[in-house]
């Protein structure tokens, strides 16, 4: 996404909320990560160790952003703005309990506005065939333009005991 979106930002449903986890624990992080990326294949930040993952979060330039809904977390977005000027939404995703209830559109516009509230050159998603059939289309409905496709064939370590669906199984 080259400039802000133009249109109007969708509000929220009645009874969301998005709070900045300031001081995010580790603990608190692996939460949001294993609910949200579970059926998707979210491994990556699995295997990095207590340290690692720390670093990451104590990082300035590393934003979590947790939606509530009804008092109770449901979805959360972390923003990279490292690679200056450009800002990327790193992971975006919402807890099984909130799919399909009208909160995923408002909440990536959300994502977006925060993004572009430091003034970036670009704002980045990355999205892949694990993901929800919906993330494309709502990142595309949104305002991103899809840049390039790479075929990349990842091995996901056995040890962390993630379904993975038989589609993205390489034979």
């Amino acid at each position: 996404m080259d400039r802000r979106p133009e249109n109007p930002a969708r509000p929220l449903p009645a009874g969301a909320t998005v709070v900045p986890a300031r001081r995010c624990t580790t603990a608190f992080y692996r939460y949001l990560y294993h609910t949200v990326g579970h059926d998707y294949c979210w491994w990556l930040r699995r295997t990095l160790a207590e340290g690692e993952l720390a670093a990451i979060l104590r990082d300035p330039a590393i934003t979590i952003h947790v939606l509530y809904q009804d008092g109770e977390p449901a979805g959360f977005y972390e923003l990279d703005r490292r690679n200056r000027p450009f800002a990327n939404i790193a992971y975006f995703g919402l807890m099984p309990h909130a799919i399909g209830h009208g909160l995923g559109r408002a909440f990536l516009r959300h994502a977006v506005d925060a993004a572009w509230a430091e003034g970036p050159r670009g704002v980045t998603v990355n999205t892949c065939t694990a993901d929800h059939p919906r993330a494309l289309p709502n990142y595309l409905a949104t305002g991103f333009s899809r840049l390039r496709t790479v075929r990349e064939i990842w091995q996901v370590p056995a040890r962390l005991g993630l379904p993975i669906p038989e589609r993205l199984r390489y034979r």
